[in-house]
């Protein structure tokens, strides 16, 4: 039985996930127009620098969705962006799929800003600041029960 298209790039999302190197939190990204992936990203360190998984996490004992500006990582969603900005492939009226949870609060302004159409979840990440955000641009999210 062949997937749909959601529950196809959201199991690619999936798989990229795992390419992450973050203790915390496994977080795939894929940006889809026309039904064609135009960049993946996943949460981990900056090229070139250590991985939290060599050096430690940063942010042991912080609570999820406070200071992530203490965060050693790259979040997934920003990963996109930065891949898209390096080949220079535009972002705008993209799909993001993501597997790990809806953005954070930096992550949704960064992606209003780039001109995503909409955004497909497997689960929600309670920052009620990026919803309110993305309900205020008018960017739809759909979380998606796929398994």
């Amino acid at each position: 039985m062949r997937n749909n298209w959601n529950v196809y790039f959201m199991e690619i999302a999936e798989l990229v996930s795992s390419r992450s190197t973050c203790l915390k939190r496994k977080v795939g990204a894929v940006a889809v127009r026309d039904k064609r992936i135009v960049a993946t990203g996943y949460n981990g360190s900056p090229s070139g620098l250590s991985h939290c998984e060599n050096v430690g996490c940063l942010r042991k004992g912080v609570p999820s969705g406070e200071n992530h500006e203490i965060c050693r990582a790259v979040h997934a969603e920003q990963n996109v962006i930065c891949q898209a900005a390096r080949f220079g492939t535009s972002l705008l009226d993209a799909r993001l799929y993501i597997f790990g949870g809806t953005p954070c609060n930096i992550c949704a302004k960064m992606l209003i800003n780039v001109g995503i159409q909409k955004i497909i979840c497997d689960s929600f990440y309670p920052d009620e600041n990026a919803m309110q955000f993305l309900r205020e641009a008018k960017i739809p999210i759909q979380i998606l029960s796929y398994k």
